[in-house]
């Protein structure tokens, strides 16, 4: 399945599920935009605050090192020109309370080493997959310059899904890698599936 040019065939592969019409449909609707841009750009700031923080753990990888300083930088020019169309539409950019997705990942994330970067590595993994893949679903749903705008996004964060599977299974090939993937996905599936009171990038299932 190509979009805007982008194979979406592995990331619609890799997630266990598609993200709910219901959840596109509010991502659509008007009263939902102002939340749609500062939760992203809220997302992007954590994204470039977790490869930042993963570099400041783990000096002993140089690929994790390489991989994520570029991936970081990416992240804030992202947070840069999803700030710019904020400010363009005259939104305030005010404190947005985050939704239980990422927590709700990290929670299974083991405590322990190695597993506590393994499992680190795949939710980067399944985050950065889900991202792409609702950047593709909302953009039939937006007006033109947010649809190519999230258009212009696909490549990169598709590649930013490649660039933490492959340092999972790069640094630590001996890991039960499958498993965990396995349990984290579907933790993953459960909290796209499930009812969210709160409308947010990666919220679940709205109530309304």
């Amino acid at each position: 399945m190509m979009v805007s040019g982008v194979d979406m065939s592995p990331i619609r592969d890799f997630l266990l599920c598609d993200t709910p019409e219901e959840w596109v449909a509010a991502a659509g609707a008007p009263q939902n935009l102002h939340t749609l841009l500062v939760d992203h750009a809220n997302c992007e700031k954590k994204a470039a605050s977790t490869a930042l923080n993963l570099m400041y753990r783990y000096v002993e990888h140089p690929a994790l090192l390489h991989k994520l300083s570029r991936l970081a930088r990416e992240e804030l020019r992202h947070f840069e020109q999803v700030l710019a169309i904020i400010e363009k539409r005259g939104f305030e950019y005010p404190q947005l309370t985050a939704s239980g997705y990422a927590a709700g990942l990290r929670a299974h994330v083991d405590k322990n080493e190695p597993y506590r970067l393994l499992d680190t590595l795949l939710v980067g993994a399944i985050i950065e997959a889900r991202s792409c893949e609702r950047f593709a679903a909302v953009i039939p749903v937006v007006d033109e310059e947010l649809g190519q705008f999230y258009a212009s996004l696909l490549r990169s964060e598709s590649r930013h899904f490649t660039d933490y599977l492959t340092l999972a299974k790069d640094l630590l090939p001996t890991l039960d890698l499958e498993s965990r993937l396995t349990a984290l996905l579907e933790a993953e599936r459960d909290l796209i599936q499930a009812v969210d009171g709160e409308f947010r990038f990666h919220s679940g299932m709205p109530t309304i």
